[in-house]
């Protein structure tokens, strides 16, 4: 074994601190990082290569740690964490800013007719659908059926919720009607990840000591997870949804837009992107992505287990999703 690395740094792990909500920010902030997206195949794989030879002990002459480090963030990027497949493009984290400041400042600036709402609420559940599949929690396989049918009843459901609230914007004022597009997608999120990550309602996910080694699958941390990504999917939406309306509403009685109507969406699009930017990282810090629970909180047959060959365990570990 060659290289200028020592063979124990922990690249299983994250690079700052996740139990403080800082370095989860940095950690995030990295991940989500848009310029992901750009990276050719070659990269990935060349970034996949480096990683996987380090954990057998293998170290590339010259490689420092910070290249490292780098080579690591670019494989959780477009890795899955559990399965190890590379996730869809569109899907990835690194994804979310460009996608959804597209999509949320169309879904803002469309919003007065009913086939615009219509046809933006079905745009954006079909991302949110794909973001969702793709960083699900666990390892086991969705069938195409199970698939199809979590992908029509969350949009169903979700577009169903739009549309309901958009109905609501006849009796409000202008200004409180630009709020309808954030108030739908929140709901929105409520019925389309437990809807898509159902799989994992009913079967479980993976539970882990501290150490990785794999306990068995609890329903029960997954809806600790799924609570936690609707959470933080809704206060990730908030600021370029509810910060905009009262921007635009201003710009739209300036002179500006008044002689170039068309430039509100290219503008709209813009202030949604700027406030996504730092949204998107630092609500998918608010809860760590390895979560944990008390043993006593799982299923009645698996703390059994737990008990009977780990006595002295008091948590076990999760991937959340995001």
């Amino acid at each position: 074994m060659s290289g200028e690395l020592p063979p124990n740094i922990n690249i299983k792990e994250p690079r700052w601190d996740q139990s403080t909500f800082i370095g989860r920010a940095k950690h995030f902030f990295t991940v989500t990082d848009p310029r992901n997206i750009l990276l050719t195949n070659e990269q990935l794989e060349a970034a996949r290569k480096v990683v996987h030879d380090y954990r057998q002990g293998i170290i590339p002459s010259g490689l420092t740690e910070n290249e490292l480090w780098r080579a690591k963030y670019i494989y959780d990027s477009a890795f899955h964490p559990d399965t190890g497949e590379k996730m869809i493009l569109i899907g990835r984290m690194s994804a979310q800013v460009p996608m959804n400041m597209t999509i949320t400042g169309c879904m803002m600036t469309f919003y007065r007719t009913t086939p615009a709402v219509l046809f933006w609420q079905w745009i954006n559940q079909s991302f949110n659908a794909v973001v969702n599949y793709t960083n699900r929690s666990g390892d086991a396989p969705l069938t195409v059926n199970e698939l199809g049918t979590a992908y029509v009843s969350a949009t169903t459901g979700a577009v169903a919720t739009a549309l309901g609230l958009n109905a609501l914007t006849k009796h409000v004022s202008p200004l409180i009607g630009r709020f309808v597009p954030f108030a739908a997608v929140a709901a929105a999120n409520c019925i389309n990840i437990p809807l898509m990550r159902q799989r994992e309602l009913k079967v479980g996910i993976p539970v882990t000591d501290e150490n990785g080694n794999r306990l068995g699958e609890s329903a029960n941390a997954a809806k600790q997870a799924i609570t936690q990504v609707v959470v933080s999917r809704i206060l990730m939406a908030a600021p370029g949804m509810a910060i905009p309306p009262f921007i635009m509403n201003t710009l739209e009685k300036k002179a500006f837009l008044k002689r170039f109507p068309w430039m509100s969406a290219p503008v709209q699009v813009g202030i949604v992107g700027f406030c996504l930017v730092f949204a998107t990282p630092l609500c998918c810090a608010l809860f760590p992505q390895k979560s944990s629970m008390s043993v006593t909180s799982l299923e009645a047959e698996l703390q059994a287990r737990i008990r009977e060959t780990y006595p002295e365990l008091r948590r076990v570990y999760f991937n959340k999703g995001l």
